[in-house]
Formats: structure tokens, sequence, C-alpha cells
């Protein structure tokens, strides 16, 4: 995966039944591999995923490098971990990710990407909406 080349997959896109987990296993190969470009892991948008998945990064990292980043292997690595979790926590996690917005942390950096890519657009308030813009994605 060359993030330097290519946009992982979006945040709402669902793995064992959570969001993001696709676009965190693109990340991670591209950061094993040497081709993040512009892209961050162990960030605040993977934090989320992986205190729920109840694992840190290096572990994440590691785990994904032993099943060769292969999408259905992780998914069956991961289902056990989410289904920890009640089907309601689950869906209250997933609500709270696609609600996700700017802290005042990252409010200036949220306006400047939202001003050249979706600068009429009043309705973009979260960063996975946000984030699929940026990446050419429908939102």
């Amino acid at each position: 995966m060359d993030l330097t080349k290519e946009v992982p997959r979006s945040p709402n896109d669902l793995l064992a039944g959570i969001v993001s987990l696709p676009r965190m296993i693109d990340k991670t190969q591209a950061d094993a591999e040497g081709t993040l470009g512009e892209y961050d892991v162990d960030c605040p948008h993977d934090k989320p995923v992986l205190a729920f998945l109840g694992v840190d990064y290096p572990t994440f990292k590691a785990k994904l490098k032993d099943l060769k980043f292969d999408t259905k292997a992780v998914e069956a690595w991961a289902k056990p971990l989410v289904d920890k979790h009640s089907p309601e926590a689950i869906a209250a996690f997933n609500q709270s990710r696609r609600a996700w917005a700017p802290d005042a942390h990252s409010q200036g950096y949220f306006d400047q990407l939202k001003a050249q890519v979706a600068p009429n657009r009043t309705d973009v308030t979260t960063w996975f909406k946000l984030l699929d813009l940026d990446e050419k994605r429908a939102a």
C-alpha cells in the first residue's frame, strides 16, 4: 500500500463491525513499507479504534504484519476483540466515530482543509466527511 500514490479506504468502511479498521490496515501497511506519505498512524483517528480493540499500536502493527495485512485474516483476528462489546456499545462506538468533530487543537487544520476541498459546504462538520471529500470520495 503506497499512500504516496493512492489513498486509504474510507473512515466509514467497516470491518469486524467497526468503522475505520480497513483504513487502519491500509495506513499500517504503508507505515510498515515506508510509504505512509502525509498520513499518520497511532493518531487521534486511530487511537479510539485501538482502545476499542484493547491493543496498542505496536501490537496492532505486529499482528497485521503477521497476518500479511490480509483483510479477511485481520477481520478474523479483530472480530473476537470487537465481540467483547455489546451490540449497543459497538453501534454507539461507530456513531461516535462518525460524529467525530474537530476540537480546539485541530479546528484550525480542519478549517484550512475544508476551505480547500469544500469551501461552500456548511454540512461538512466531521472529520469522516472531510476526509472522504479530501480523498475524492462522495460525501
